[in-house]
């Protein structure tokens, strides 16, 4: 199977897993804290977007020309839009925990994973100098990973 297929079948997964959230009434915080964490996470995901531009909207894992994007966010994070994902979900998860709710959040944490992944791969092949930028700046948690 092609790292295009494989992410769009993870980018409707994890799609999947949030509904499944939202249904359940586990995705949103309900305190100060897990409130305040997601409204930094949608920061980010703004923030990111319009650093970024609108040139990719695309379901499958697909670089667009235009060189790789290194301010903003993108700064401090290679995934930027994905970490903002996580971070709502595992504060959602946070102020709802129920074990199924963990593991739907793990189930789209791994899919998110699987799209930073093949992205990364198809980013190196597309801009050499992708490879010295992952060197020095975080997947998804800025000092951590």
């Amino acid at each position: 199977m092609s790292l295009k297929r494989v992410s769009i079948f993870a980018f409707l997964g994890a799609a999947g897993c949030l509904v499944w959230l939202v249904f359940q009434k586990a995705l949103l915080g309900a305190g100060p804290v897990t409130i305040a964490i997601q409204a930094i996470a949608v920061l980010l995901f703004i923030s990111a977007r319009l650093t970024f531009g609108w040139r990719s909207f695309h379901t499958a894992a697909n670089p667009t020309s235009g060189g790789l994007v290194t301010r903003g966010p993108y700064r401090w994070l290679r995934h930027p839009i994905y970490s903002a994902v996580l971070y709502f979900v595992w504060a959602g998860i946070a102020a709802h925990p129920s074990l199924t709710g963990i593991l739907v959040a793990l189930l789209a944490s791994a899919l998110l994973g699987v799209r930073m992944l093949g992205e990364e791969h198809l980013l190196r092949e597309m801009y050499p100098e992708y490879t010295e930028y992952a060197r020095h700046t975080a997947r998804v948690l800025t000092f951590i990973f």
